[in-house]
């Protein structure tokens, strides 16, 4: 009888690298298409009021954000501060100037629809609040939008 020899040493197969793009590329357009920018970098807390109608925004891209809380940093205070950007303002002049950057920013059709939404914390005192409004009802941005929660209405 014949003896069969097992060759030792079989290993497993290398895995195939050649579809590794392709996965990596798919993931990539996967973030891509469902992450999305951040507008601008909080500086302020914002805890939003509830409100129970609530409406969504239309056109992200015809919104100007104005957000206005206590800073993030405790060396900074503890007063509401107004924030346009990434910065704070340092006079109600400066949301003069944001508005009108931003009108200059888009095109002259949508200069008309551009909206400005307060994000405002619920702690703030309204005389600030009042203080903007007042700055852009002189830069003649009238529409204005109050960033809110929705509340949770309780079933019974």
């Amino acid at each position: 009888m014949a003896k069969f020899k097992k060759k030792g040493g079989k290993g497993t197969p290398a895995i195939s690298t050649a579809s590794l793009p392709d996965i990596i590329f798919m993931l990539l357009f996967f973030f891509m298409v469902t992450t999305t920018m951040r507008e601008a970098t909080l500086l302020v807390k914002i805890k939003p009021p509830e409100a129970t109608e609530v409406q969504k925004l239309e056109k992200k891209s015809l919104v100007d954000y104005i957000y206005i809380g206590p800073p993030q940093k405790k060396q900074l205070g503890t007063d509401s501060r107004i924030q346009l950007n990434d910065q704070f303002a340092t006079d109600l002049k400066d949301i003069r100037e944001f508005i009108e950057l931003g009108r200059s920013q888009r095109d002259e059709a949508d200069r008309k629809l551009i909206t400005t939404s307060l994000k405002v914390d619920k702690d703030t005192k309204m005389g600030i609040v009042t203080d903007v409004k007042q700055e852009l009802r002189e830069v003649g941005a009238f529409k204005i939008n109050y960033s809110t929660a929705k509340k949770q209405i309780a079933k019974r």
